[in-house]
């Protein structure tokens, strides 16, 4: 590979990185705990990946060692920013707690005194041999840990009927760039050296595109209102409202009126459209598009069984959708076949 490409590559995420970083641990309006400990990730990341970057394009006798043990220190942090960041989003905390101060505190000073005690420069094949390795270990740790609290968001994930927020989304790809580049890392040990740092710029710009496709792109590193978060719907009043919720669905048909709305369902109810926003999205998981058309495609479902001699344009008419289009793309979506290939099963 061109070395002038390659340098680009390889420091193109490292440079964008750091701004963000900066932006994120000085400057940002919402001074939350968790912008605080994504920031301080980034930043981790940057110095590491730096390192990389600077040990790839600069001669072997021309190397400052310093530089080298900077870097490898911000990468024993790397995990632990990685499982706080998480942490504190899931928790949505407003505060650092001081438990959280003294892990950090001793995992900066561990990794402090073993810099000045055994410094790089002179105890290079003591780093090369055991330092690096335990450095790696605590890395792949947290990481196990970050993936450990998020198992209930993974399986979310792959819940067909359920889908995840966007914050949900963004935590679990958060994590696994984290592990393709601890694993582009693992690799770059053993054999290819500059895998970890075009990985992590390839990582950061898929990232950034995640982030710019998304319209409440925002809600990522802001805050949950507080007159919201105050009134969760409790386990109790959750199962009556699902239960009135689904009466009311059989009841007066609401997915086969194509221009249907949240407060039309929510009157019927008694509750206010926005308390209904808020079953259907924090209790049931989905929004109210998702949650309509689930009912419109079992509507069509049954349709199609009947084998009656309606063409499937008028089936998805009949079931509530307001064009053959979105009817296809959405049976399809949920269910994983055209509303044909559906149909034949039965034919």
């Amino acid at each position: 590979m061109d070395i002038p490409l390659l340098f680009f590559l390889c420091s193109i995420g490292v440079f964008n990185g750091f701004l963000a970083s900066i932006y994120f641990l000085f400057f940002s309006k919402q001074k939350r705990v968790q912008n605080f400990f994504f920031g301080l990730l980034l930043l981790v990341l940057c110095i590491r990946i730096g390192k990389s970057v600077y040990t790839i394009f600069t001669p072997r006798e021309e190397r400052n060692l310093w530089i080298l043990q900077i870097g490898l220190s911000a990468c024993f942090l790397i995990g632990a920013a990685t499982f706080f960041y998480v942490k504190a989003s899931i928790e949505n905390k407003k505060s650092i707690p001081t438990s959280w101060k003294i892990h950090g505190g001793l995992l900066l000073l561990i990794i402090t005194v073993i810099g000045i005690v055994k410094p790089y420069p002179y105890f290079k094949e003591l780093w090369t041999n055991f330092v690096v390795q335990f450095i790696y270990a605590v890395w792949g740790m947290y990481l196990a840990l970050s993936i450990y609290i998020l198992k209930d968001i993974i399986k979310k994930y792959f819940q067909k009927n359920i889908r995840c927020t966007t914050s949900e989304v963004w935590l679990l790809i958060l994590v696994l760039a984290n592990v393709l580049i601890f694993a582009a890392y693992m690799i770059g040990y053993f054999y290819l050296y500059f895998v970890g740092t075009i990985t992590f710029s390839v990582v950061f710009y898929a990232l950034l595109i995640f982030l710019l496709s998304k319209k409440n792109r925002d809600t990522i590193f802001q805050d949950i209102p507080e007159k919201y978060q105050a009134k969760k719907i409790d386990k109790t009043e959750e199962e009556q409202l699902i239960a009135a919720l689904k009466e009311a669905m059989e009841t007066h048909q609401f997915h086969k009126n194509t221009n249907v709305k949240l407060n039309d369902i929510a009157k019927v109810l008694h509750i206010s459209s926005h308390k209904l926003s808020q079953l259907l999205n924090d209790n049931l998981g989905k929004n109210f598009a998702l949650f309509i058309n689930e009912y419109r495609v079992e509507e069509a479902k049954k349709l199609l069984q009947e084998n009656n001699q309606f063409t499937l344009e008028s089936i998805g008419f009949e079931a509530g959708f307001s064009s053959k289009s979105t009817f296809y793309a959405t049976f399809k979506k949920l269910i994983g076949k055209t509303p044909a290939e559906f149909k034949k099963q039965f034919s």
